[in-house]
């Protein structure tokens, strides 16, 4: 029954080849990453292999920026413990690949990830050959799975979580998803609750050992000039940080409802007197090609924007800054006063909190955080973070705490004493790929 039920999913993604090419000709429109090796995609690669040169070959896989950079802590510490190995790093997505060439040393190597078919995932695995396969989080391709048991490769799930919707898509699909988590050599999961979830939808669950990204160590540099950044303001910083389609739209409807009982063809001057209240406003989109629409909707409501890449040594004057660089997250919370969490106002389910909170930065949270459902418990149980239950709520709130000095300095102080208080899983995870890599090789 499993063999069929794989070889019927492998015949649906056969069939849909030509769709993921369309797909990746729409995406490269707006993100030329996309155009790149496309070949890449289907196993067909002009990278050596290197089999046996140096030490050993480990691939991590991770998908898109956030996974990336959580590989990135994970990578500095076997690097660490495992002294001369060499990295097969593999991504889906084009921010998440160009976050993973800054991970590459010397003999590394950096591909897509290969499409789940049995050709594809065949032709990756004899190409490279690799010691030990790790998915950052939560990515699970049956034929992936299938391929590293038949090529002796052990792959382990790293840094693992579940919420409820995906263990019901699991359930599901259980005659599909079970054998793909069966058949993984470990699970290493972030929290008791995802390891419970990931056991009922069969993943071999062998330890839990926290969120990597706790083990994250922002930059000093990027937060200095932050902070000076923030200091030169007439006006505290609020920040709308890494926000989603829709986000946006819902923060200048709040500003209407708040500030705009007047005529609509008075709207564009009642809001720009509304954003110019005392806080200085600071958006950062969570993806790169959504910039340019953000700026249009905020011009097109009567706002003046400043984009950082337009910034020559500072901030220019405008009702709102736009970050729109990549990799410069500390930089914008160094800059904050205080941070509304993207995709926690439209159903999405948050993005990462702890990054914030080991800048210093508190964090007012919407009613969406099922993504990070435990880092999001943790920080309201430790005061760095506060949940509102809509973006007016948020707002309001974000707007109280950056005028509170003392307030704000307590939060502070407590968002550093949450990160420091959680560290330690880079470490347990890399000791645990070094044993299972000697277990495998003895």
């Amino acid at each position: 029954m499993q063999r069929i039920a794989l070889a019927l999913y492998s015949v649906a993604l056969w069939l849909a080849q030509p769709l993921l090419l369309r797909k990746l000709r729409r995406r490269a429109r707006t993100e030329p990453g996309y155009a790149v090796a496309v070949p890449e995609r289907f196993g067909h690669y002009q990278q050596a292999g290197m089999p046996g040169q140096g030490g050993p070959l480990v691939w991590i896989h991770a998908v898109s920026l956030g996974e990336t950079r959580a590989a990135a802590i994970l990578l500095k510490e076997l690097r660490a413990q495992l002294p001369g190995m060499r990295l097969l790093l593999t991504n889906g997505t084009a921010t998440g690949r160009a976050e993973g060439e800054k991970l590459l040393h010397s003999g590394d190597i950096q591909v897509w990830q290969p499409w789940d078919t049995p050709g594809a995932v065949r032709r990756f695995l004899r190409r490279f050959r690799p010691a030990i396969g790790i998915l950052m989080e939560t990515e699970i391709w049956p034929n992936l799975v299938a391929g590293c048991r038949a090529h002796h490769v052990p792959l382990v799930l790293a840094n693992a979580r579940l919420n409820e919707k995906s263990r019901a898509g699991a359930q599901r699909l259980a005659w599909l998803s079970r054998p793909a988590y069966a058949g993984l050599a470990a699970v290493w999961a972030q929290t008791e609750d995802d390891a419970a979830r990931l056991r009922d939808v069969g993943a071999p669950v062998a330890g839990v050992f926290g969120n990597l990204k706790f083990d994250a160590r922002p930059s000093p540099r990027q937060q200095a000039q932050g902070r000076a950044w923030r200091d030169a303001s007439e006006r505290p910083v609020v920040l709308l940080a890494s926000t989603r389609e829709g986000e946006e739209a819902m923060w200048l409807e709040f500003i209407r409802q708040k500030w705009l009982p007047a005529p609509t063809h008075q709207a564009q001057t009642a809001i720009k007197n509304a954003v110019s209240m005392p806080v200085q406003w600071l958006l950062v989109p969570r993806h790169p090609q959504r910039f340019d629409e953000v700026e249009r909707l905020c011009r097109a409501a009567g706002l003046s924007v400043s984009r950082r890449s337009g910034w020559d040594g500072a901030p220019q004057d405008a009702d709102v800054w736009l970050g729109d660089s990549m990799g410069e997250m500390a930089l914008y919370y160094g800059m904050a006063h205080v941070a509304l969490l993207g995709g926690s106002f439209a159903p999405l389910g948050g993005q990462n909190l702890i990054e914030a909170a080991a800048c210093g930065c508190p964090i007012v949270m919407g009613p969406h955080t099922f993504n990070f459902a435990e880092a999001a418990r943790l920080a309201m149980d430790a005061g760095a973070a506060t949940h509102v239950a809509d973006m007016a709520a948020g707002v309001a709130g974000a707007v109280s705490l950056a005028h509170d000095e003392q307030r704000h300095a307590q939060l502070v102080q407590r968002c550093l004493t949450f990160t420091q208080a959680h560290r330690g899983a880079a470490r347990a995870t890399a000791k645990a790929v070094l044993q299972l890599l000697f277990r495998v090789n003895n």
